[in-house]
């Protein structure tokens, strides 16, 4: 039996992640500074570990055959913008130590590092669908997206050095139950759909900026099947997972009220609101048989009723 260890287990998608990986047969052992919030793990083996200690690093790698990294100092746009100094430096220190105690376990053969869009820089609307070399002259858009593509380097020297097999998925804006919906951390499809929770029949959702900003959403379990199709492929370099439905922010909270039944008006008010457009071609990732399954409004119908029975539990 395979061993896996999930970093970054006690959140939303490694919560994800561990399900699909016990589902194909895979002993695991999830690792996080918390416990899952929403729900019990479905881990064989679940342990309260900070990876910014390197000894905890060790501990977390024992004896497992892969290692998929994603745990993460990491939010929304606001908290991105607020919290820059902290997230680079605890991604930083997660990073190395997980790729270095990784390297030198000796058991370790496939490692894989959650990566983010967030390392491109700003697009135009209208521009044609950007590949993964396109991340180079380098320009991200904040300091998030700079520590994920050190990080990519990071991995892919060691991967140079060591006999292991690494694989990098730049993850697009995910959402699906199960996940941050409040207290600053959360994404945009998780926000929206609590604001319209919340807001009664004909009253107002405040979005950030003029809601004309564009980008996609891919659902998790889209997502998840995206990071084990290659793990199990012959793809090296880093590689873009993620819908090609692409809206605006207006045309996201029109999906949730529509989804939720009701009739909001959005309030547009000021606020941070990162990049202004997004378009990333998924050629190498559909090269190995990925198609997302959930169009946007089946997602968020998957998603909407669990967000809004949070939000009636807090009132």
């Amino acid at each position: 039996m395979r061993r896996a260890l999930v970093c970054g287990a006690g959140g939303f998608v490694g919560g994800h992640l561990v399900e699909r990986l016990k589902a194909d047969g895979y002993w695991v052992r999830g690792v996080d500074i918390k416990f899952p919030e929403f729900r019990q793990t479905a881990a064989d083996q679940f342990r309260i570990l900070d990876l910014r200690d390197y000894e905890h690093a060790m501990e977390a790698v024992r004896e497992v055959d892969e290692v998929y990294q994603l745990a993460a100092d990491m939010g929304g746009m606001g908290f991105i913008s607020a919290a820059e100094c902290k997230i680079m430096r605890n991604n930083a220190l997660i990073n190395s130590n997980m790729l270095d105690a990784a390297a030198h376990e000796g058991r370790v053969a496939q490692y894989f590092f959650s990566s983010s869009v967030c390392v491109y820089r700003d697009m135009e609307p209208g521009e044609p669908p950007m590949a993964e070399d396109g991340a180079y002259p380098a320009m991200p858009d904040n300091e998030y997206g700079w520590e994920k593509l050190y990080a990519e380097r990071m991995a892919l020297a060691y991967a140079r050095r060591y006999p292991l097999k690494v694989r990098i998925a730049r993850f697009q804006n995910t959402y699906g139950p199960y996940g941050t919906w409040t207290g600053g951390r959360e994404k945009a499809p998780a926000a929206m759909c609590r604001k319209v929770a919340e807001a009664d029949d004909g009253g107002a959702v405040e979005v950030w900026g003029d809601g004309t900003a564009v980008r996609n959403y891919t659902y998790v379990d889209d997502l998840v099947d995206g990071i084990v199709r290659l793990m199990r492929s012959d793809l090296e370099g880093p590689v873009n997972i993620g819908s090609q439905e692409y809206v605006t922010v207006d045309e996201l909270v029109e999906t949730v009220a529509r989804v939720a039944g009701k009739d909001v008006r959005i309030k547009h008010v000021p606020g941070p609101v990162g990049v202004q457009s997004r378009n990333f071609a998924t050629n190498r990732i559909e090269s190995i048989g990925w198609q997302p399954r959930y169009a946007l409004e089946e997602g968020l119908a998957q998603t909407y009723p669990w967000v809004a029975e949070q939000v009636r539990g807090q009132a």
